[in-house]
């Protein structure tokens, strides 16, 4: 049974090949919104939410989306022409940053300003576990309901430099090094962290997502 009453809408989940489908499928099944993973763009942007999960390394996710024509059929200038509500999810969030150095130099979305750079020598990486989120939006709907300081899920060796601090939603600090764990520009929000693994509180954010799709239609 899911958690809140039927949404009567459809959230899209993309599906290139890469990203634990599986976990962020069952809870918007759980929240009560109807999930679909798939690769075709008609039906991405024929959604009322967008959602683009990603594990694994940059470069081969992003060899995936060009494969699967994302790229060269412009997926991400209807998504914001159209301002579909869209969240990344780790390496969501770090695919929309113009490049990343994780094992070489590779070329992102550039939907944000901003690089994808490793923590720093002497840093147990990748960081895996619990950490705080310090909200820097606190008028954003996305925090509807969630505290500053709560504690979401991560696991990451990389995390984005953002060029306009206006692209930061919030950030948490991780061995003394600050980064952005929540990116937004207009409709598109990221989280460097697993909404679907970090409990209530994960499950508290994706709903406000869901309340955010509901106002876009």
């Amino acid at each position: 049974m899911p958690l809140y009453e039927i949404m009567e809408f459809k959230i899209s989940i993309i599906d290139y090949n890469a990203g634990n489908l599986g976990s962020i499928f069952k809870a918007i099944r759980f929240l009560g919104a109807e999930p679909i993973i798939t690769n075709k763009i008609k039906e991405i942007l024929s959604s009322d939410g967008i959602i683009l999960p990603g594990v694994g390394a940059f470069g081969d996710c992003m060899n995936n989306f060009k494969k699967a024509g994302f790229i060269e059929k412009g997926l991400f200038n209807y998504i914001i022409e159209k301002k579909i509500p869209f969240l990344g999810i780790c390496l969501g969030l770090q695919m929309l940053f113009d490049e990343s150095e994780e094992m070489g130099i590779h070329k992102g979305l550039g939907i944000i300003k901003g690089r994808i750079i490793r923590f720093p020598q002497g840093i147990k990486c990748p960081q895996i576990g619990w950490n705080t989120i310090e909200i820097r939006q606190r008028d954003h709907k996305i925090f509807d309901g969630i505290q500053n300081g709560s504690y979401f899920y991560f696991v990451h060796s990389y995390h984005a430099v953002c060029m306009d601090p206006n692209n930061i939603l919030a950030e948490t600090e991780y061995e003394g090094v600050v980064f952005p764990s929540m990116v937004v520009k207009g409709n598109i929000i990221a989280t460097q962290f697993h909404p679907e693994k970090s409990g209530k509180v994960g499950l508290k954010l994706l709903k406000n997502f869901f309340e955010i799709c509901k106002e876009f239609n």
